[in-house]
């Protein structure tokens, strides 16, 4: 019975109910309290009143159960009074950058399905936030035990892994060795005759033995997975216990690309078994395969999944089984409308020889458009374009996309009946590239402006499109938290103390960088009419949101001095850290003041707001603003802050020659060991900080780094004698030169390779890192193109410093596999974590000589 039948049936009542109807019927729906009379009935008044009064109290005592349920769920951060929204949670009042027309229509769809989840091996998604998700687990081998191989993980003993080729839109292959098994994984999209949005896409994965005699047969088994974050069913196909060389796995239906289907097809001698399952999460697949194969092994002795499903499972996961060398494809097709005829055609044109030859195409295609980008093939060898390409395709195969809500600090007096001392932001998307996937698969805003300067090279859509992301982000106090951890999946490889974002804190506002690198470019006409027309539609509605984060910085972090800022956010109570670290300023344990206070003047910062103000100057300009006002408020402060007799007087001290930051400091600071009672009553022993000196306002002085920003800014005029000072401080082989790269900390500091902490190793306090080394090299290569006394010396200099970087970039990845975080600045060795393909791999603008004017 439907519904409206179930209501006129509960509703219908007998003739002789109503008014002159038979008063002895007993099927009157009337309440006892009606009275029957001659040809009328009378409701008594005090009943009346008395059901009244109780409606009333009733929806009283709703509204009130209403209230307090809102206002719980808005103390905790899940709901939102708009009237009363934090400003910190409120967006940014201006039209968003992804409603742009050229982020639409077919830019849009050719960007939906791709490998963007940077966390796994290998993974593919759309660009919506409850996704259809595939993805690829195995069982690796350690300590002669089986080990679930499935996110990235700096700790497995993979001898390499990652991306070959990828082309960051359709197109990619990744290597994956272990032991004596390469797995080649290949993903490839095409819309052909597909009516899917998005069309349609396949995988092929090659299994080989590595080194090893064809004749010596080993088995590996993968497990591919479909999952629909929406929870969507899954429909299992009918023939996965015989596989034949064919099989449709699973198919589905859903708004986005209509009813679709993946098949697995294969040559090979395989087996496949199965297991489905229902859950909201995918984060913990793993586990749950690795929990199934656990009790299927105890029970039966064999190490294959059940065969089984949960009702209505919006998860399935297929084992699949077989000697090596095997080969599998594994075709997605969508749109699907009936028993559609050309089927079989599209399934044909994504598995085997057509497959090859398209995968063929596509890397043919990535190497060619690899030498138009880069022009290197006449400059290096071929062990060193193959790292180049390396770098390019991990930068572009490490993008991702991310949904959710980022989590955002407020003091608990502002919440005193919350629990938490957070605030959900409000849910958003994001596309962007992370600096390393098995330790930092995550939106980083620093890092972003450097990756930035080597994606818009090779497709500026794409960086518009990601800058457009990030920029979004802003709130209405002009504010974008520094470090995105958005979703499920992204909060499980972060521990719980990173989470929390702070409002008060800022990050170098890299973006800046490749926004000015692009004006640049259309300066020098390298885009053609209509490619300049989708730049300057991007700065058009880009401006406000550039605009109210450079007035955020230049109201939030500005110092008590004119034209002076300092990075918010370092501990000014901390016992436990040698030098209370700088997070916000990106170069963390980077030794500042020794006791943090507002009378602190970083000079690294000063030289970011300098970049920021004279590209928005630039952006006025370009564009054509009729507001003077602003314009000259931006030049006025680009003026101010390239002031050089004023940095001077700040921040420059003539005994070593060198540029320092200025605060509350001393350097008789250390870490020593103490008894302390804790809590429980238990004593322990502990690395506490100790002051012997009392501090006072001076430069700190530290050479390294951060010295230098001057010099990258290129303020010091080409005939100043303190460009010379420079020159010398960078060359001197006992401050800061190495063989491998510029260190990050003079080998002259006291700071120079200490602990911050018990468990803190230096991080910024020796290391080579590329990001640094590539801003002061464009910075030599500058001095070394202008006239001025110190041209020849700065030509000397950049040449063996860029020798040296590719070469030890080079040699470390041929030694181990990786392109590395950091690189010792006494062996040249790779450190830190490892696949860090974010700003290392600036290396191959450092190969192409390609520099920002910064």
């Amino acid at each position: 019975m439907t519904g409206a039948s179930r209501r006129s049936a509960r509703g219908r009542i007998k003739s002789s109910s109503f008014p002159g109807g038979d008063e002895g019927s007993d099927s009157l729906p009337y309440p006892p309290s009606i009275r029957r009379g001659k040809g009328k009935e009378l409701v008594s008044i005090g009943a009346f009143k008395t059901n009244l009064k109780i409606l009333i109290g009733l929806i009283i005592l709703g509204i009130i159960v209403i209230y307090f349920v809102i206002n719980r769920l808005v103390r905790h951060g899940l709901l939102y009074d708009e009237s009363q929204k934090p400003r910190v949670i409120t967006p940014f009042p201006a039209p968003k950058l992804m409603d742009l027309s050229m982020f639409q229509g077919e830019h849009k769809e050719s960007l939906y399905w791709g490998t963007y989840r940077p966390h796994v091996y290998f993974g593919v998604r759309a660009r919506t936030p409850l996704s259809l998700v595939a993805g690829l687990m195995w069982l690796g081998v350690k300590d002669e035990m089986y080990v679930m191989r499935h996110f990235c993980e700096n700790s497995d003993d993979l001898s390499t892994f990652g991306w070959r080729e990828h082309n960051g839109r359709d197109f990619g292959r990744q290597e994956l060795v272990e032991n004596d098994m390469i797995l080649e994984t290949s993903f490839v999209k095409s819309k052909g005759d597909s009516l899917g949005y998005g069309g349609d896409w396949a995988v092929r994965i090659d299994v080989k033995n590595k080194g090893l005699n064809d004749d010596v047969k080993r088995s590996a088994h993968l497990f591919f997975y479909l999952a629909d974050e929406g929870g969507n069913v899954l429909n299992l196909g009918h023939d996965n216990l015989d596989f034949q060389g064919s099989s449709l796995l699973v198919s589905g239906s859903r708004e986005d690309v209509g009813d679709w289907q993946i098949h697995l097809k294969s040559q090979n001698q395989l087996e496949t078994h199965y297991s489905g399952f229902k859950t909201p999460h995918i984060y913990n697949l793993s586990d749950l395969v690795q929990q199934n194969l656990a009790l299927q092994a105890r029970k039966f002795g064999r190490l294959q999944l059940s065969d089984t499903s949960e009702d209505s499972s919006n998860i399935y996961i297929f084992q699949i089984s077989g000697r090596l060398p095997f080969t599998i494809d594994i075709p997605f097709v969508s749109g699907i409308k009936g028993e559609s005829s050309n089927m079989e055609k599209r399934l044909t044109s994504l598995t085997g020889l057509p497959l090859s030859d398209l995968l063929k195409k596509k890397r043919k295609e990535f190497d060619t458009k690899f030498e138009e980008c880069f022009n290197l093939s006449e400059k290096h060898d071929s062990e060193t374009l193959g790292v180049g390409k390396t770098a390019i395709a991990n930068m572009l195969g490490g993008i991702g996309y991310f949904y959710g809500q980022s989590k955002i600090h407020v003091p608990k007096s502002t919440q005193p009946e919350s629990r938490n001392d957070f605030l959900l932001y409000w849910p958003a998307e994001l596309y962007t590239a992370v600096p390393s996937r098995p330790f930092f698969p995550r939106g980083f805003l620093w890092d972003e402006g450097f990756h930035q300067l080597l994606i818009w090279r090779w497709d500026f859509r794409i960086t518009l499109d990601i800058v457009g992301h990030w920029l979004d982000l802003l709130n209405i106090d002009g504010w974008i938290p520094r470090e995105q951890i958005l979703g499920a999946e992204a909060l499980s490889k972060v521990p719980e103390e990173f989470v929390v974002q702070y409002p008060s804190n800022g990050n170098p506002p890299t973006l800046f960088l490749v926004i000015r690198d692009l004006i640049d470019a259309l300066r020098m006409e390298k885009f053609i009419a209509s490619e300049k027309d989708e730049v300057l539609s991007f700065l058009e509605r880009a401006s406000v949101r550039l605009d109210a984060w450079f007035q955020w910085f230049n109201t939030s972090q500005k110092g008590k001095e004119i034209g002076s800022y300092f990075w918010h956010g370092r501990d000014n109570t901390t016992t436990r850290e040698l030098n209370p670290k700088t997070l916000s300023s990106g170069l963390d344990d980077y030794p500042r003041a020794s006791h943090p206070s507002e009378d602190e003047r970083h000079v690294d910062l000063r030289c970011w707001m300098y970049l920021a103000a004279d590209c928005m100057h630039s952006i006025t300009e370009l564009l054509g603003k009729n507001d003077k006002l602003s314009k000259e408020d931006y030049n006025s402060t680009a003026k101010l802050l390239s002031n050089f007799n004023l940095l001077n007087q700040m921040h420059y001290d003539s005994d070593h020659g060198a540029y320092f930051d200025f605060g509350n400091h001393t350097e008789k600071v250390k870490l020593i060991w103490k008894e302390v009672i804790q809590e429980n009553g238990q004593l322990s022993r502990q690395l506490l900080r100790k002051t012997f000196g009392k501090p006072k306002l001076q430069l700190v002085p530290h050479v390294g780094y951060v010295s230098f920003f001057p010099f990258i800014s290129r303020i010091i005029p080409h005939d100043s004698p303190i460009l010379e000072k420079q020159l010398v401080l960078l060359s001197n082989r006992s401050i800061l030169w190495s063989d491998y790269g510029i260190v990050s900390l003079a080998k002259t500091s006291s700071m120079y390779m200490k602990r911050n902490t018990e468990h803190d190793a230096p991080y910024w306090r020796g290391p080579i890192w590329m990001n640094m080394n590539y801003m002061i090299l464009s910075s030599l290569h500058h001095y070394s193109i202008v006239d001025g006394p110190f041209r020849e010396k700065s030509r000397a200099i950049y040449t063996e410093l860029r020798s040296n970087l590719i070469r030890n970039v080079v040699r470390n990845y041929y030694e181990t596999g990786y392109i590395w975080e950091q690189y010792d600045q006494v062996k040249g060795t790779g450190k830190g974590t490892r696949l860090f393909t974010g700003w290392s791999a600036l290396t191959l603008l450092i190969m192409s000589e390609d520099y920002p004017i910064f």
